[in-house]
C-alpha cells in the first residue's frame, strides 16, 4: 500500500477512535510528519485524500479541521486536478471508457474475477456501515480495476491504467454528498453489473455501468448523457 494511503488510514483511525473529534484542529504538518515518521509530501497527499472524502477541511490561515465525513448535500467538493482537467471532462472520459471496457470484459471475465467483484461490493457495504470511508473507496477501486484487468482489449486496459489516478478521484469525489440511500443504490448498481457480466451480456453490462457512473457523477453535480454515450 502506498505510504500516503497508510498515513491516511492512521489519520482516519484517529478520527474513528475519537482521538480527533469533529471541529478539532489537527496537529501541524511538521508534528504529524514526525509522529508518523513520513515526509511532508506523503502527509500532504494523505490530507488531500481525507479532504476529498470530507473527513478534513483546510481553512487558509487557520489550519486543517476534522469535519467527520457526514453526508452534506451542499458540501463544497475539492477537485485537486482543476489546473489540468475539469471534473466534467474526467467523469465523461470515465463514463465512455468504462462502458466500453465492461462491454469487452463480459466476453472474457472468469469465475474468479466475478468472485472478486462480489467480495469487493460486500466489503464496500461493510466499510460504509463501519464509517471506514477509505476502505469503502479502496473496495470500489478494486471492483472497477478488476473489470478493467478482465478486458481482453489491451489497448483499453492501457488507457485505463494511464488515467487511473484521475478516475480514482471521481470515485472519492462524491463521498461527502453520499447518504445511506445513495450508497445502497450504488451497491445495487454494482450487483446489477455483476449479474450482467455473469451472463456475459456485454450490452447490459455497459448500460448498467454507464448508469452507475452517471448516478455517481450526479452526486458531484455533473450531468452525463447516458443514452448518447451508450449509443455512440
Amino acid at each position: 500500500m502506498p505510504l500516503p494511503q497508510v498515513v491516511a488510514r492512521r489519520l482516519q483511525k484517529m478520527i474513528l477512535d475519537g482521538e480527533l473529534r469533529e471541529g478539532d484542529l489537527i496537529p501541524s504538518q511538521r508534528q504529524l510528519a514526525e509522529k508518523f515518521s513520513v515526509s511532508r509530501a506523503s502527509l500532504r497527499e494523505a490530507v488531500l485524500t481525507l479532504e476529498t472524502l470530507g473527513l478534513l477541511k483546510t481553512e487558509p490561515g487557520r489550519g486543517t479541521f476534522v469535519t467527520a465525513g457526514r453526508s452534506d448535500p451542499g458540501a463544497t467538493l475539492k477537485w485537486r486536478y482543476s489546473a489540468s482537467h475539469s471534473m466534467q471532462d474526467v467523469f465523461e472520459t470515465r463514463h465512455m471508457l468504462e462502458g466500453r471496457i465492461v462491454m469487452a470484459a463480459a466476453k472474457a471475465i472468469d469465475a474468479t474475477a466475478i468472485g472478486v467483484l462480489t467480495e469487493a461490493t460486500d466489503e464496500m457495504e461493510r466499510c460504509w456501515e463501519a464509517g471506514d470511508l477509505l476502505a469503502n473507496v479502496e473496495a470500489d477501486l478494486r471492483f472497477h480495476g478488476t473489470i478493467a484487468s478482465s478486458c481482453p482489449n489491451r489497448m483499453l486496459q492501457s488507457v485505463y491504467e494511464t488515467v487511473q489516478g484521475l478516475l480514482t478521484e471521481t470515485q472519492r469525489q462524491p463521498i461527502p454528498r453520499t447518504n445511506p440511500t445513495r450508497m445502497r443504490a450504488s451497491l445495487a448498481e454494482h450487483r446489477e453489473i455483476i449479474v450482467a457480466l455473469s451472463r456475459r451480456d456485454g450490452s447490459a453490462a455497459c448500460e448498467a455501468m454507464c448508469r452507475h457512473i452517471a448516478n455517481t457523477a450526479a452526486c458531484a453535480d455533473i450531468d452525463l448523457d447516458v443514452g448518447t454515450i451508450i449509443a455512440g
